[in-house]
């Protein structure tokens, strides 16, 4: 079968098209015949060796996917040759081979059945950005309506975050830069959105919310802007950090946390255990079910165009970048 193989560490440059083995399946996989796959920044950490996981090289990265299943274990119950399934969260793509492939080997507790009335595609890229941010979102326990803030709102988490978030009840404010993405999340939902290269935003934003500020923020972008959300927070208020698209935090002053008692906390979607990650995923399709929404697809390349994806990916999508693999 032909995958993209990253044959060392040091970035996505050390991505190629390659043949390699088929996966065999054990007691308790599947062997799926990819048809789409998703990127995430993620995929671009690992290969740059910016994230814990350590996989054997040559390694396949690739979280998500949605595929046929060729091949089961003999200890795998409910899944027949034939079936469709959408990876959720486990070691694919971190720990072992990934869904860039033509076929990949997938644990069958990791696996969901295609939510109903979702296509090929929106269920391709739907789980791990969902997971994500019902992780940021719920982590502090029961929060009730409150002004949750997204930062990096266009991109895959950050348009989950968003329509999680307004199907929650609470009131969103939606940070991009470019003005057709913020009309966007508007229709959406989100009641605020701000562009984060305005010197005033936090003025603005003050303003806006007449009285009000921040009680949740799902910080997807990190650099120097992480410093800046510390002034528009409330009283009591966390920050779920998700990613660091735009590098570490300068200077950052520890004092800045005291007077309004602020908490920091990491997400990580594979800290769910695997029954973790189902209930989650269940309670995610139940609040989209309950709204109507689904997930948004930014761009499909074609399986020889994964390095066009990612240049797609690091320019700022709104919504997923997939990758076609096989026949939908």
């Amino acid at each position: 079968m032909e995958a993209w193989l990253l044959e060392k560490l040091g970035g996505l440059e050390n991505l190629h098209l390659m043949e390699t083995h088929e996966p065999t399946a054990g007691a308790n996989d599947v062997v799926m015949d990819m048809i789409y796959s998703a990127l995430n920044p993620a995929d671009r950490y690992l290969a740059e060796g910016q994230y814990p996981a350590r996989p054997p090289l040559p390694h396949i990265l690739g979280r998500d996917g949605v595929g046929r299943i060729t091949a089961i274990g003999g200890s795998v119950r409910g899944w027949k040759v034939g079936d469709r399934a959408l990876i959720i969260r486990g070691p694919v793509g971190v720990d072992q081979a990934g869904t860039f492939a033509q076929k990949t080997l997938v644990p069958a507790e990791c696996l969901a059945a295609l939510p109903t009335g979702w296509t090929e595609q929106e269920c391709a890229g739907a789980s791990l950005v969902y997971l994500t941010a019902w992780q940021a979102l719920t982590q502090w326990g029961d929060l009730p309506p409150s002004v949750v803030l997204v930062t990096g709102a266009s991109g895959g988490v950050g348009v989950a975050s968003v329509q999680l978030a307004c199907a929650l009840g609470h009131t969103v404010v939606a940070f991009s830069r470019s003005a057709e993405k913020r009309e966007r999340l508007s229709e959406m939902g989100a009641n605020i959105t701000i562009d984060p290269a305005n010197t005033q935003w936090r003025k603005k934003l003050l303003k806006l919310l007449a009285g009000k500020r921040v009680d949740l923020v799902v910080e997807n972008i990190g650099g120097a802007q992480f410093s800046e959300l510390l002034d528009v927070m409330a009283m009591g208020g966390k920050i779920s950090v998700v990613g660091r698209l735009a590098g570490p935090v300068p200077q950052f002053n520890t004092a800045s946390l005291l007077f309004r008692r602020l908490r920091i906390g990491g997400v990580a979607a594979g800290s769910f255990t695997a029954a973790e990650a189902r209930a989650a995923w269940q309670a995610v399709l139940t609040i989209l079910a309950r709204h109507d929404d689904r997930p948004k697809i930014d761009s499909v390349f074609n399986f020889e165009q994964l390095p066009q994806a990612f240049e797609r990916l690091a320019a700022g999508p709104m919504g997923k970048v997939l990758l076609k693999i096989g026949r939908p």
